[in-house]
């Protein structure tokens, strides 16, 4: 599904090849449609020219990437809809990779059930031990993604699945939806500064992959806010260690002394090293900063 100005490009039944533009029926008020969500359509679905169908009715969502502009804004922007996969796409120099906002797209993707992976691009630039060390304990996939790098590791990863893409401009996003989908004509821009990416996706739009399932290119993005989401929040998507917190203080920010002296994270013995990486993750949820 893409979306422009007020009229949605829709695919029946996940077929890339019967695409119909379908409007918001009425009754749905300011009902949010996004990019991956499912939606019932009524009207003639046939995709001649000038035909609109109406869409009157949005599934329920079976996972969610959302964001707030900053961590003081309550509103919340849904960016894609029933989402498999989130591709946080970082370069490894020019602009320099930043951690924090890795994590935080990380949380977000847990938060929303997706689930997130790396994907490196520029190598040729920088090594990537240093950085992708930062993840360790995560379980956290990595791959390459830069314009030199073979292609079959990231299309067997995303193959018959809906993967969203993520990453600040200029770090070579476009160019890979460019070769993950030959025909998508995705502009590429050049990095306007230091560490500053010309934006050069305007919009969400989902675009079919050759060999089975979609990817999602959004526009590169400058911020990620985290507002709608706690610390309970992030715990709940590791199972082995949900346990260990259920006896916390209430106002528990599991971030351990001394902060939080008494949270349950810290009577682990044998976890260590993944409870230091989630204490990362819920550290880059409180720092309250832009990336």
């Amino acid at each position: 599904m893409s979306v422009d100005r007020g009229r949605w490009g829709c695919v029946l039944d996940g077929d890339p090849d019967r695409r119909i533009v379908a409007m918001r029926a009425r009754e749905l008020g300011r009902t949010p449609i996004v990019v991956g969500d499912r939606v019932d359509l009524v009207g003639d679905i046939s995709g001649r020219t000038d035909t609109l169908a109406r869409i009157v009715r949005v599934a329920e969502r079976r996972t969610v990437l959302r964001r707030t502009a900053d961590d003081t804004d309550p509103y919340e922007r849904i960016v894609v809809g029933n989402a498999e996969l989130l591709l946080i796409v970082v370069a490894l120099a020019d602009p320099p990779p930043r951690t924090g906002f890795v994590e935080r797209a990380m949380v977000a993707a847990y938060a929303g059930k997706l689930q997130p992976i790396l994907c490196l691009t520029k190598h040729d630039l920088a090594a990537d031990s240093e950085f992708a060390a930062a993840f360790d304990g995560l379980d956290l996939t990595i791959v390459h993604g830069g314009i030199d790098d073979p292609l079959e590791p990231v299309q067997q990863l995303l193959g018959h699945r809906l993967t969203a893409l993520i990453g600040h401009s200029g770090v070579g996003k476009s160019t890979l939806v460019n070769r993950l989908v030959p025909d998508a004509d995705r502009a590429v821009g050049e990095v306007s500064g230091v560490g500053k990416g010309k934006h050069t996706s305007t919009q969400s739009v989902a675009l079919a992959l050759p060999s089975g399932g979609w990817v999602v290119d959004t526009p590169g993005v400058r911020s990620f806010g985290l507002a709608h989401i706690t610390p309970d929040d992030v715990i709940a998507a590791f199972t082995d260690l949900t346990d260990a917190v259920e006896d916390c203080p209430r106002g528990c920010t599991h971030l351990g002394p001394p902060t939080d002296p008494e949270c349950g994270l810290d009577d682990l013995t044998d976890t260590g090293q993944r409870v230091a990486a989630v204490r990362r993750l819920l550290t880059a949820l409180a720092a309250n900063e832009s990336w």
